[in-house]
């Protein structure tokens, strides 16, 4: 994680999805950012702030439904804070019924940003689940 190595994004939202190597029962996701410290600016106003995770068994660019007749389902909605350590942990809800099968794609939507009116960095995110 260095400045400047990041997925960028133009404006202040954005998203990604992200493919999974298998299917996953999603427990928690984690955002990373660089410090302060480390961004030759002095500020990390490019930093997510308010994110939205989705799940499906088909990428959204396919335009599939899942079993529920669903392209989709939110698992959780949180703020990254640039005040906090630069690698944070999302607990995701447990929203699916239990005999819900994993899913194969994961969806991180950027709703704003810390400022920064050009665009949005992320470093890294890591999906946790079994």
């Amino acid at each position: 994680v260095s400045p400047g190595s990041c997925w960028a994004f133009k404006g202040h939202e954005g998203q990604v999805v992200i493919k999974l190597p298998a299917r996953v029962h999603l427990t928690a996701i984690t955002v990373q950012h660089i410090t302060k410290d480390a961004s030759p600016s002095g500020t990390v106003i490019s930093a997510p702030k308010d994110i939205a995770v989705f799940v499906s068994l088909l990428g959204t660019s396919a335009g599939g439904v899942d079993a529920d007749g669903k392209e989709e389902s939110l698992l959780g909605t949180f703020t990254y804070n640039v005040e906090k350590e630069p690698m944070q942990t999302f607990p995701l809800k447990d929203v699916l019924p239990p005999r819900a099968e994993a899913f194969s794609y994961v969806k991180l939507l950027v709703k704003s940003n810390w400022g920064n009116p050009w665009y949005t960095c992320i470093y890294r995110v890591q999906v946790h689940g079994r």
